[in-house]
């Protein structure tokens, strides 16, 4: 499946903006992740763009959300390791644990970007382009903030071999270049 594919996909199965966002920054992660990984960076971008895609129909419920997904992306040709990627990024819908890098990898991107985006709302302008790695550090340090965020899923980035500082950097210079397409440019 290609990105265009991919985008008509979340269109024909999200249809709230804001959900979209998080899947273009998830995607936006993924391929930043890739690329310093030396992995196929269009293969991760496609599963972080549609790691979400079934969250209206499971209304986001941990008990059935990315079991749903994984039929609809089967049915669209999605590789074994994306979907066992996509399952695995809600650990609880499934009573197991993250072994691989992809993941752990999908996991700590699709987490990381709320408390970007969390921290970007804060700022007087709401941009993006404001927000310095230092925030997202200080931020990961708050656990009344963007509660919601699990931190630890976010550390599972060193478990792909990127130290959390580096993570937190990639992460957000990924979402700055697409700061219009989520809403924080």
């Amino acid at each position: 499946m290609d990105r265009d594919q991919a985008e008509e996909l979340l269109h024909q199965y999200i249809k709230d903006e804001k959900m979209r966002y998080h899947c273009y920054a998830s995607e936006a992660v993924m391929r930043a992740v890739a690329r310093r990984l030396g992995w196929d960076e269009e293969k991760w971008a496609v599963a972080g763009l549609l790691h979400d895609i079934d969250a209206e129909i499971t209304e986001k419920d941990p008990a059935s959300h990315a079991l749903e997904a994984i039929p609809i992306l089967r049915e669209q040709g999605l590789e074994e390791d994306v979907l066992d990627a996509i399952k695995m990024h809600n650990e609880e819908a499934t009573g197991q644990e993250r072994t691989t890098e992809a993941e752990h990898a999908l996991a700590a991107g699709e987490t990381i970007t709320g408390l970007i985006y969390a921290t970007a709302l804060v700022y007087p302008d709401k941009k993006i382009a404001s927000v310095k790695p230092k925030s997202i550090r200080k931020r990961m340090k708050e656990k009344a903030f963007a509660a919601s965020v699990n931190r630890d899923t976010v550390r599972e980035c060193e478990q792909i071999g990127i130290p959390l500082d580096e993570f937190i950097e990639l992460s957000l210079n990924a979402m700055k270049e697409i700061d219009q397409k989520i809403g924080l440019g």
